[in-house]
């Protein structure tokens, strides 16, 4: 039972009570999650800390090496700058399909990742990219890969005295581009069914020079797909190499889920998800010359 709401009003404050009372405190930020949560009776802290109005958690820094964004930023504002879409189409076209407008306009990236879902829409494009987390206490600062922070299904590897300060990643440069295609039961509102995200650099001819590729909603939590991404590096593209490796896809997805009612469907629709996102990260790569 929630027994006080606290609102700080410095960011130092908000660390001395994770520093305290981290064990019996959740972060609120835009709360689009937690709310469901709380509604169902699943919540189970004693206070929460609210970091809405933090406008040091709300920036997208963007520069010639390496991009930043605030675990504080509204999808709505990444979906309404106009360098991420230009540069990161597939992570702007993955926040584009978070929820309803109303759940964008409330609800930010850093809630997205922290929440743990197997689901989350922001991940695999973040994991596509590399991304790594900035992790912020009272006395020290943490930065952690992105892939590393997912334990299990709902836990990650944010420790009670830690709030998520920023999110990094390397700006995309010449021959580099990203992708985002989900499979959900509606069109935007629906949670993913599916999700796949690949980052591609190439090289002259069709070369892949470097590939990674990221899914969710396909286990306990979004992950890379290392393997494929071996079976495609210095390979030439092709349609006969891109439906052997979305077979492979399709064998991969059937182990990690068998037993699973889902197993089915998401092994005969990853194939083609797979096949979409990877020509569209294609044509971003040449887009960017």
């Amino acid at each position: 039972m929630i027994r006080q709401c606290i609102t700080p009003s410095t960011l130092e404050a908000v660390l001395n009570i994770l520093d305290e009372e981290g064990k019996d405190v959740e972060l609120i930020a835009g709360g689009t999650d937690l709310v469901i949560d709380i509604r169902n009776e699943k919540f189970k802290k004693s206070k929460l800390l609210n970091i809405a109005k933090f406008k040091l958690l709300k920036f997208i820094n963007i520069n010639e090496d390496k991009t930043s964004i605030g675990s504080g930023t509204k999808f709505t504002d990444i979906v309404e700058n106009g360098e991420v879409e230009k540069l990161f189409l597939g992570l702007w076209k993955a926040c584009k399909s978070v929820g309803a407008p109303q759940i964008r306009n409330m609800g930010t990236i850093g809630g997205n990742i922290c929440n743990g879902s197997p689901a989350a829409d922001s991940v695999p494009p973040l994991l596509a990219l590399d991304a790594n987390l900035i992790m912020i206490s009272k006395d020290k600062e943490r930065v952690i890969p992105l892939r590393e922070f997912y334990l299990d299904k709902g836990r990650v590897d944010r420790r009670e005295d830690e709030l998520l300060y920023a999110i990094k990643f390397n700006t995309l440069k010449r021959n580099e581009g990203i992708a985002f295609e989900k499979l959900g039961l509606r069109k935007a509102l629906a949670i993913s069914r599916i999700s796949c995200s690949i980052y591609i650099q190439l090289e002259k001819n069709d070369y892949i020079k470097n590939i990674r590729i990221a899914t969710g909603a396909l286990g306990k939590y979004p992950q890379r797909e290392v393997e494929l991404e071996c079976m495609l590096k210095n390979q030439e593209i092709s349609t006969g190499l891109l439906n052997t490796v979305s077979k492979h896809m399709s064998h991969i997805v059937e182990q990690r889920l068998k037993g699973r009612s889902s197993m089915h469907f998401k092994r005969s629709a990853i194939s083609g998800l797979f096949i979409k996102t990877c020509k569209d990260a294609v044509e971003e790569a040449k887009k960017n010359v």
